[in-house]
């Protein structure tokens, strides 16, 4: 996917809250080998491994041009190198810290990828991992009944970005036959104030809205642009409006 380091940073702040909250879960340990899968531009792995300050990083990132941020974070205990989850849980390489955040709802099969990340777990080791609550989030609602509709489905020739995210109960299931203790499981409204339509719109056009603008052809974004934007303005009718985005924040360790 096109990534847009600009444009995902304009939320910088109300994006950096649920991370900081996550890494409160991390315990420091002595000589950690760590990895941020979904590093983006690198910002906030610099952050963890600042506060994990004998843990030697790698973060990994599918885009090339999130990467290319990444270099002026580069020191002896943190790298980079562009990989995609599924090249992570492929090496078999083993970690004592796992962090993601607001990356594995772009992975798919969460009931095949979790269990095989939380295997890569050395013992006592760690796993931090954030992501939006997306069918239960109203954007990505709005956004997967206008993708459902004409003229668009034909224009996106009937594709759709489903959310491949399971219930809080199967996480739950799977952390506990993972053998994870210490278990933090929690569902978290991040509110996000809108002066205008605009402002949610330019939200979630740093992430959701990607895959969909990298398959529309020409005046078929502006089209598309201009119903999802009618439709926000509908189900916000007034401004400003709250948007209470939904998160979900799990942890876990390893005996």
């Amino acid at each position: 996917m096109n990534w847009n380091p600009e444009i995902y940073n304009q939320f910088k702040d109300i994006r950096y809250q649920p991370f900081y909250d996550l890494i409160a879960f991390i315990t420091p340990e002595q000589q950690q080998h760590a990895i941020d899968i979904g590093c983006g531009t690198g910002e906030q792995t610099s952050i963890l491994a600042s506060k994990l300050k004998t843990a030697q990083f790698t973060g990994v990132d599918s885009s090339e041009a999130m990467l290319a941020e990444s270099k002026q974070f580069v020191h002896d205990r943190l790298s980079f190198k562009q990989a995609a989850t599924e090249d992570v849980v492929d090496s078999k390489e083993k970690w004592d810290l796992i962090f993601s955040n607001a990356t594995l709802q772009w992975s798919d099969q969460h009931d095949v990828l979790f269990p095989k990340l939380i295997a890569l777990l050395n013992p006592h080791g760690q796993i931090a991992i954030q992501m939006p609550m997306q069918s239960d989030n109203v954007l990505n609602q709005i956004l997967l009944k206008l993708v459902d509709e004409e003229p668009f489905k034909s224009y996106l020739q009937g594709w759709k970005r489903e959310s491949p995210m399971l219930s809080i109960d199967e996480y739950a299931t799977i952390m506990f036959h993972g053998g994870l203790t210490h278990m933090q499981i929690i569902q978290k409204v991040y509110p996000i104030l809108a002066e205008h339509a605009q402002d949610l719109l330019d939200f979630i056009s740093g992430s959701a809205l990607i895959p969909y603008m990298d398959r529309l052809q020409g005046d078929q974004k502006e089209e598309f642009i201009a119903e999802y934007k009618k439709r926000i303005e509908l189900k916000f009718s007034q401004f400003p409006a709250l948007y209470a985005f939904k998160r979900l924040l799990l942890y876990g360790r390893k005996p």
